[in-house]
């Protein structure tokens, strides 16, 4: 074990991608609802939305849930296809969240260790984060690929920790559902949650936020009051 306690103490980053870094939320719900729209399934946006930050699987299966809708393993693999064929239509116009940018140089430039975890495979993740000025090679971003299971368990943020060689329990979890924030408290985490997809400051709170902003330059306003000093 280190005996430089700062080491040990020292607050990391783990950032959602979609809602949290950049404005995709909607980009989402429409490739979701074109998505079933091609297979004749008809469900209402406002649904859509509130699963997003799911994996696609548990995606399919909740609003199979709520609509009687029997989606077997074909169907599931088709319409995460075709949403994925939808979504990246749509992301040549997402751009970044207010602040995302100026954040994550804070972080690089006072050496505070930070990383990358989305739900989203890297078919449909690598444009955006390419366009956020990510660089996959160089920097930590863990995808639906390289993990088990997606949130809302807490397989990629502890994964995100662990190619940090960070502690999860020294770390921040910043998302903007409530699926971030089970995620990270199933982690050991704390949950910082973010308006900026679409949650209610109340539902991001009963989920297990201990803070919430307006969006990342209102965290990036605050860091102070996180651990992330300037």
């Amino acid at each position: 074990m280190s005996s430089n306690p700062k080491a040990r103490t020292q607050t990391s980053f783990l950032f959602d991608l979609d809602g949290t870094l950049v404005d995709s939320v909607y980009d989402h719900v429409m490739a979701w609802h074109q998505a079933l729209n091609d297979k004749g399934i008809e469900v209402s946006v406002w649904r859509i939305h509130r699963r997003i930050g799911m994996s696609g699987a548990l995606f399919t299966r909740a609003l199979a849930r709520e609509m009687g809708h029997d989606i077997d393993d074909k169907l599931q693999a088709e319409l995460s296809e075709r949403h994925a064929y939808h979504y990246n239509n749509r992301t040549t116009g997402t751009r970044a969240l207010p602040g995302a940018r100026e954040l994550i140089q804070h972080l690089k430039d006072n050496g505070i260790p930070w990383a990358i975890a989305t739900s989203g495979r890297l078919l449909t993740a690598g444009p955006v984060l390419k366009h956020l000025g990510i660089d996959v090679e160089k920097d930590v971003v863990i995808t639906r690929d390289v993990v088990r299971y997606a949130k809302p368990d807490p397989d990629l943020f502890i994964a995100a920790a662990e190619k940090l060689g960070t502690n999860i329990t020294h770390a921040c979890v910043i998302g903007d559902a409530i699926w971030d924030m089970l995620a990270s408290r199933r982690a050991g985490a704390l949950g910082i949650g973010l308006l900026s997809g679409g949650y209610g400051t109340d539902e991001l709170e009963r989920a297990g936020a201990y803070r919430v902003y307006e969006d990342p330059a209102d965290l990036l306003d605050h860091i102070d009051e996180v651990g992330g000093r300037r």
